[in-house]
């Protein structure tokens, strides 16, 4: 199985076979508008318009379950991200990334890409892993979705090449991405 196997709505409501990305790099990223994590969209908008030609996609999957950071509709998503962001690579619908009701597709990143822990040697990295083991243990036991802004990075040929956790900020993995776009 690869992630072309799967489907997902778009923000609109579409049905969208994520086999139309086939031979593209490819950034999956559960967002919320209203995270102070949100600030991380700049960077992946930059990322998106430097890259986008070469064969890149950002994929941005809105969530609320954390906090609840994303309240609003799809609709309403979709207009915050855009106007307050300046968000044009494509989002969707609004899904559960983690627990009994995760999506298929973020069952199966996480199956592909387990946990392998925060960065404790940076300060935001400590710092998260002590506020979830903290205030959210459950939140931080086993491989599923940590928080808002978790990344996976997929190759051309639709496989998991790596997962970032919420303090991996977007231009970290610049360099991985040009790597992948060589390949």
């Amino acid at each position: 199985m690869s992630i072309y196997d799967l489907q997902v709505n778009s923000i609109n409501g579409k049905l969208v076979e994520l086999s139309i990305y086939r031979g593209k790099v490819l950034l999956i990223v559960n967002t919320a508008s209203r995270c102070s994590y949100s600030r991380q969209f700049a960077d992946l908008q930059k990322l998106y318009e430097s890259y986008h030609e070469q064969g890149f996609e950002i994929l941005g999957f809105p969530c609320n379950q954390f906090n609840e950071k994303e309240p609003g509709s799809n609709s309403e998503v979709k207009d915050y991200c855009e106007s307050n962001f300046g968000v044009t690579f494509p989002l969707f619908e609004k899904m559960e990334v983690r627990g009994q009701s995760a999506h298929p597709l973020f069952q199966y990143l996480t199956q592909q890409a387990p946990f392998q822990g925060f960065d404790i040697q940076t300060s935001g990295g400590k710092w998260m892993q002590d506020f979830l083991q903290e205030k959210y243990p459950d939140i931080y036991a086993g491989d599923g979705i940590k928080w808002n802004f978790s990344k996976f990075l997929i190759d051309r040929n639709g496989y998991v090449y790596d997962r970032y956790e919420t303090t991996t900020e977007p231009f970290d993995i610049e360099s991985v991405i040009k790597s992948l776009l060589l390949k």
